[in-house]
């Protein structure tokens, strides 16, 4: 996902190495959605922060009646979305979710990690919930992870190396905010409201693991400020101090645990 006002070069085929675990919230964020949203006439299902369009194909699966459209500001992204969605009934447009204006009538507003990275985000979604008609849908995940060692750390590393000045410019996630400010900020517009947290439990392979997770999200603005061999040389600090933090098992298997909010508000 990219949002709009954070400028970043986003890699696909990094995010989607670790599609698995992206995937997972987003399905049971999209277990919550009324059928009856998917079929209304003349409406649309929004996929906002599409990303790569991984879910917007699932969107497609889920509810075979409807038009979904998939909403990104990353190019690269959406080139990817293109080339790998063979299905009519799935568009992709570029577009910036601070402002999102829909082509048409939305049924559903469904969004998968990716408001957590604009400021102010909470002040955006009664907006959007207005846009819906009544009984219509906003289904929101954002990662609560911000204060994990995956995400302190990299605050760490970046003040300690020679990079720092350069680094200090970094936008990086805006925190997620306790569920309860949501819940007060939307309940007065919604007919029924659920708001829940899971940590999941993500068993990781291979070498430099929670390292390389974050390289697709969360460290993507502070590798895009350098170029190499400082890029690597702060991606090795960093990597090195995520592998104490997270340490690999007897097996093999670095345990990951993270937080992600869910909220899924329906029209009054």
């Amino acid at each position: 996902m990219s949002s709009g006002t954070t400028q970043m070069v986003w890699d696909a085929n990094l995010y989607l190495k670790f599609a698995d675990h992206r995937v997972r919230p987003a399905l049971d964020l999209m277990g919550r959605l009324d059928p009856a949203n998917g079929a209304r006439l003349g409406h649309a299902i929004y996929d906002l922060g599409c990303g790569a369009g991984n879910i917007s194909r699932i969107l497609a699966e889920r509810f075979p009646s409807a038009e979904i459209v998939g909403i990104d500001s990353s190019e690269e992204m959406l080139a990817k979305a293109r080339t790998q969605t063979p299905d009519s009934r799935v568009s992709f447009a570029k577009g910036d979710l601070a402002n999102f204006k829909p082509g048409k009538p939305p049924g559903i507003l469904y969004s998968n990690a990716a408001y957590h990275w604009l400021e102010g985000h909470i002040d955006m979604f009664p907006g959007l919930l207005k846009l819906l008609p009544s009984g219509g849908q906003l289904a929101i995940q954002m990662p609560r992870n911000h204060e994990a060692p995956s995400h302190a750390l990299m605050r760490t590393a970046a003040e300690a190396g020679p990079w720092r000045d350069k680094l200090a410019q970094v936008r990086t996630i805006r925190p997620v905010l306790e569920p309860a400010r949501y819940y007060d900020v939307l309940k007065p517009l919604c007919s029924g409201l659920e708001i829940w947290e899971t940590i999941y439990q993500q068993p990781l392979t291979g070498k430099d693991p929670v390292a390389q997770f974050t390289a697709g999200t969360g460290l993507r603005p502070y590798l895009d400020l350098l170029q190499e061999p400082e890029r690597a040389a702060f991606y090795e600090a960093y990597a090195a101090l995520v592998a104490k933090a997270y340490p690999t098992r007897a097996d093999g298997i670095t345990i990951f645990p993270f937080r992600r909010l869910f909220i899924v508000a329906r029209r009054a």
